[in-house]
């Protein structure tokens, strides 16, 4: 009886040792060769159909071409100063109040004798037009003579964007009569192409040209702005995302991963064409805008590899 105990317990043991052996885990060298089967984990893209351009960045700085001067009408002291460097006018406004020495001693014979009279003898100084105060010469109380300038004020009227045009860019003029002009503010403004002034900066070779604008928006002098000329204009062309399109150490050859299967991607030679910040276009080969092209996780693949989709691209 004691034996059949024996052999039993044994039986149990050794069916507990078996178990424990089969449940033991996965050698780390399987797991890695699972993980790889997964393919490496991309993002793809398609390429999209339309017009491309290649642009050049100007910089326009906004100026006023002409500036009126505000002058005394007579000899005599200045009684009332109503404005400031930087102050924005309009036409007909205030500017000084002038008292000349024989009516400030009139006035004062004219007053002794009868208060109700009220002689004042002051002249008043208008603004010609509208336009920013950029030069003050006088403050109240000071004696001033006829004719001689009290101030200078910007010619509204007169106002452009002067654009430095690297002279080389001349041929490409023609197809840019209307611009846009991007403020730093973040505002933007549409301006006509002008003439150039007749001179050429002897260093940088570059020549001013006047681009006129039509708005009410108060803009101060020697604000710089951003100007896209067009060098190159094409319509119905493919083009990528940039960081789909790899090249080698020299930038001589170029090529994208382009899915062939679910889960299989192929490296194609390409040949670029125009390119902008965030596009190149694609001249051959002919791809379709089905096509499925890695934008994400493309770099440092083989000629061949396998791959795991993560997200598709949203229609557009």
């Amino acid at each position: 009886m004691m034996l059949k105990k024996y052999i039993l317990v044994s039986f149990f043991a050794f069916a507990m040792v078996m178990q424990a052996c089969k449940e033991k885990p996965p050698d780390a060298n399987t797991t890695l060769v699972a993980d790889a089967a997964t393919g490496t984990p991309v993002t793809i893209t398609h390429p999209i159909k339309g017009m491309m351009q290649e642009t050049v960045t100007l910089n326009a700085v906004s100026a006023f071409l002409l500036k009126s001067f505000v002058k005394a009408n007579a000899n005599g002291y200045l009684q009332q100063v109503n404005i400031h460097l930087g102050q924005y006018v309009q036409k007909g406004e205030t500017l000084f109040v002038i008292t000349t020495k024989e009516a400030r001693a009139l006035g004062n014979t004219i007053n002794a004798l009868d208060t109700s009279l009220q002689f004042s003898g002051t002249i008043a100084i208008h603004a010609p037009g509208n336009g920013y105060i950029t030069q003050l010469n006088y403050h109240a109380g000071d004696y001033v003579l006829d004719g001689e300038p009290l101030a200078a004020i910007t010619d509204n009227r007169s106002f452009v964007f002067l654009l430095d045009l690297p002279y080389e860019l001349k041929p490409y003029l023609p197809q840019n009569k209307m611009v846009h002009l991007l403020l730093p503010d973040g505002t933007q403004l549409t301006g006509t192409m002008g003439t150039p002034l007749p001179t050429v900066d002897p260093a940088a070779q570059t020549q001013s040209f006047i681009i006129r604008i039509n708005t009410n928006k108060q803009i101060p002098e020697n604000l710089i702005a951003k100007v896209n000329l067009i060098k190159l204009q094409k319509m119905n062309t493919l083009s990528l995302p940039k960081a789909a399109v790899l090249s080698d150490e020299v930038q001589s050859n170029f090529w994208v991963m382009k899915m062939i299967d679910s889960i299989t991607a192929i490296k194609v030679q390409v040949q670029k064409g125009v390119e902008t910040n965030d596009a190149v276009e694609i001249i051959t080969p002919a791809f379709k805008t089905t096509d499925s092209i890695l934008v994400k996780g493309n770099y440092g693949l083989p000629d061949t590899a396998k791959v795991m989709i993560l997200s598709t691209p949203l229609k557009k």
